[in-house]
């Protein structure tokens, strides 16, 4: 994720990293380069290259851009969901590290059984931001990761009931805790599993290319040659809002715009370790050329 202030109003003209041009610039030097090309032509072969109508080009325009916002508010609530499910993780680990504090004999340290509990949940946390980015080196399972450190977690807490070292009030409390926890990571697997339809991007990729390949054509005899300036502005903002769709769609990526869960995962790392009363906690991450991960 993008982390940084908002630019000066020179600086915005000239900022890369987390704009969509790195990922757009050769359709749109195509576009530049094709009206140019078109323009000449229709200059020097104007019976080869003949004027159009621009009115079916502003039409089509029109409902490409209603188009294109549907599919980003679409993108975007996929975004904005995956990160509230991530504060839910973050506010339930919290939960249970206030909600075990009844296993500790001595309040200045942890007890065995809190420590093991607790422990248990920082290693959701990794192991959740793992299999959302499906890590290469993490072997096929047929459970997930994190529904094994949950059944684990939940074992520990029947065997403190049983002991007596949780009330039945408790142990409910910190069961509903954990049922919580996997609402949540089932919600992001969810999202990771299910893609927009690709019929619907298909066809909005088809139209975008379609209408910024034939601009020029429309354009050329009415803006001459300030047709390939015309023609590349509309182009940048089309093909970068279905490029910056395209990045909130997979909300849990790497891409300058996705949700930094690496980051998220080490903030309940290190809250966690310091209920245990650890204070050698490791450094937060920290942005890298204005990219949180």
């Amino acid at each position: 994720m993008i982390v940084r202030s908002r630019p000066g109003l020179l600086t915005l003209f000239f900022v890369l990293k987390g704009s969509v041009v790195q990922r757009t610039w050769p359709q749109l030097a195509t576009v530049g380069i094709l009206s140019v090309i078109v323009v000449a032509a229709h200059r020097h072969a104007p019976a080869l290259v003949p004027g159009i109508n621009p009115a079916p080009f502003t039409l089509i325009g029109i409902a490409l851009s209603i188009f294109l916002s549907f599919r980003n508010n679409a993108c975007y609530d996929r975004w904005w969901e995956a990160r509230k499910l991530w504060g839910q993780i973050i506010q339930v680990a919290r939960d249970i590290a206030r909600q075990t504090v009844v296993l500790d004999d001595d309040p200045a340290q942890a007890s065995p059984e809190r420590r093991r509990i607790l422990t248990a949940i920082i290693a959701l946390g990794h192991a959740v931001v793992g299999q959302l980015r499906h890590r290469a080196n993490e072997p096929a399972m047929t459970t997930s990761p994190a529904d094994r450190i949950l059944q684990e977690v939940a074992a520990d807490i029947g065997q403190l009931l049983r002991q007596g070292r949780l009330a039945p009030v408790e142990a409910l409390a910190l069961n509903d805790s954990l049922n919580r926890l996997m609402q949540a990571v089932v919600g992001c697997e969810r999202l990771a599993n299910t893609p927009l339809p690709f019929a619907y991007t298909l066809l909005l990729h088809r139209t975008a290319y379609l209408f910024c390949f034939l601009m020029p054509f429309g354009f050329a005899d009415m803006l001459g040659w300030l047709t390939p300036l015309a023609a590349t502005l509309v182009a940048y903002t089309f093909f970068g809002l279905d490029a910056l769709g395209q990045e909130l769609e997979e909300p849990f990526g790497l891409m300058p715009n996705n949700l930094p869960i690496a980051t998220y995962a080490a903030l309940v790392d290190n809250h966690l370790r310091a209920a245990m009363g650890e204070t050698d906690l490791p450094p937060m991450p920290v942005p890298r050329d204005y990219v949180l991960t």
